[in-house]
């Protein structure tokens, strides 16, 4: 059975493959982004058939978003913390996602009950904004 460390390197490999990635979920885990309701009404996703199709939605927006610099700070068989970096170009705006991510992934059944996600709003905004 998957450890949390296990299912959050799993997930950081995989993101480029919605699928896999959301394979990785409980039928009821959750995607969480807290902090982004003030770049949008969408901060996260319930269910792999959802969190597929969020991913989806991230790399039709930033095509070689992938996540690099893996540091795990807390590992404990159930949960995670790391932090971990994109560096993408945003074709939209010709801009430079440059983030640092901090996530938390609880684990339950060798599946992601809840990876919540923290980032620097202002770096993605910047990001994704046309100005």
């Amino acid at each position: 059975m998957n450890t949390a460390a296990e299912l959050l390197n799993q997930y950081l490999a995989s993101i480029r493959d919605p699928k896999a990635a959301a394979a990785l979920f409980a039928d009821d885990g959750v995607l969480e982004l807290p902090y982004l309701a003030s770049l949008g009404p969408t901060t996260g996703a319930r269910g792999p058939a959802v969190i597929e199709k969020f991913i989806a939605g991230l790399l039709n927006k930033v095509p070689e978003f992938s996540f690099k610099n893996v540091s795990i700070l807390i590992d404990t068989p159930e949960q995670v913390f790391g932090e971990y970096e994109v560096e993408a170009l945003v074709p939209s705006t010709g801009k430079i996602y440059k983030q640092m991510y901090a996530g938390r992934l609880v684990a339950d059944g060798g599946k992601i009950k809840l990876l919540r996600e923290s980032l620097d709003t202002v770096a993605a905004q910047k990001a994704f904004s046309q100005s």
